[in-house]
């Protein structure tokens, strides 16, 4: 068989795999196990890595959440209507803990590209904030996030594990973004950040997030190729 039609197959099956287990678990209360990988492995006949590639699309949903050294649960329903997670709550739909190390946080003066783009003035005060994002004890990504000063408050004072965790208590929490995601290498200032070898592949996320028409974030972040899978949800 060619090996288009191998791929093919391979897609269908985890689909097919992905549609059983939210047909299994669609009224089950939130706790309760999902089917193990080795149990839709033997009884679909496939390889773990296509089982694997239905339970994280499940997950990336919040169908279903892993728990590490635990196993696969069904989730806890979505606290609220917004669809815009931060990295922070991604990864731990995921059943990541993600730790956050500051490089770097202060205010500066918005420059003329910035205003525009926040739709303020030029020298209007911003907040700038550099993280290193940590999963598992390495590097997972590092994050360059710019927020208005009277949409940020105190945030200088008491830096915030989750960003959107903090805006949601100041009622400014994102309820729209664009996001735009390319492929690329690794410099070697973010290769020597990310712990990998210089020209290795990273994923790069632009957002400019919105509370109804008021833009209250930009973020770049660069994400380590090897360690995290974009999911997304369409709906005609």
């Amino acid at each position: 068989m060619a090996p288009e039609g191998r791929t093919a197959r391979r897609s269908l099956k985890h689909v097919a795999i992905r549609e059983y287990v939210r047909g299994l678990v669609a009224d089950r209360p939130p706790g309760t196990p999902a089917p193990s990988e080795r149990e839709l492995v033997d009884q679909f006949g496939v390889a773990r890595m296509t089982v694997r590639q239905a339970l994280d699309a499940l997950v990336g949903e919040g169908v279903l959440e892993r728990h590490p050294g635990r196993g696969t649960f069904v989730a806890v329903p979505r606290r609220t209507p917004t669809g815009v997670r931060g990295l922070t709550e991604d990864l731990a739909r995921r059943g990541t803990v993600l730790e956050t190390r500051t490089l770097a946080a202060g205010a500066e003066p918005a420059e003329p590209e910035m205003a525009a783009a926040f739709r303020v003035q030029p020298g209007d005060a911003m907040v700038h904030w550099v993280r290193l994002r940590v999963a598992e004890g390495r590097p997972f990504g590092w994050s360059e996030t710019w927020l208005p000063a009277v949409v940020a408050g105190d945030l200088l004072d008491h830096l915030p594990t989750s960003l959107y965790d903090a805006l949601e208590a100041r009622g400014s929490r994102p309820t729209w973004c664009d996001d735009s995601v390319a492929a690329g290498v690794a410099t070697g200032r973010e290769a020597a950040l990310l712990e990998v070898p210089p020209g290795s592949a990273v994923l790069r996320f632009t957002r400019r997030a919105m509370r109804e028409e008021t833009v209250v974030e930009m973020t770049r972040s660069v994400l380590r190729g090897d360690a995290y899978t974009l999911h997304l949800q369409l709906r005609a």
